[in-house]
């Protein structure tokens, strides 16, 4: 079993910037895909970036360029820097470990963009 918990979550005005941290326990962290997910109210849950254990990225659209997604093994912690932040990134953000068929969230932490 994994437990994830996301923090670094809060209120930012437009082209600021945020950092979110996940921290993971129960099982070998560097074997595991991750990835950061939102959904913002009335909106279906969508991948906003993810980091597989070899190291290789991917991202969203809407956020190359902005959004940067690393993890650190040691610490067992993925990141989610978040530049140049927009009214639209506001959602509620989920951490996500996966691997093979087990999948796992956090408890997701709440990004809100506005002046």
């Amino acid at each position: 079993q994994v437990q994830l918990v996301e923090s670094g979550g809060g209120l930012v005005q437009p082209g600021g910037s945020l950092r979110l941290s996940c921290e993971s326990s129960g099982d070998i962290f560097s074997l595991y895909n991750l990835g950061w997910y939102r959904q913002a109210p009335g909106k279906q849950r969508e991948l906003v970036a993810v980091i597989i254990s070899g190291g290789s990225t991917n991202y969203a659209d809407s956020v190359k360029g902005r959004f940067t997604i690393s993890r650190d093994n040691a610490k067992n912690t993925v990141h989610l820097q978040m530049n140049s932040l927009k009214p639209e990134d506001t959602a509620v953000y989920y951490c996500n470990s996966y691997r093979g068929l087990h999948t796992y969230w956090g408890q997701g932490t709440q990004v809100t963009v506005s002046s």
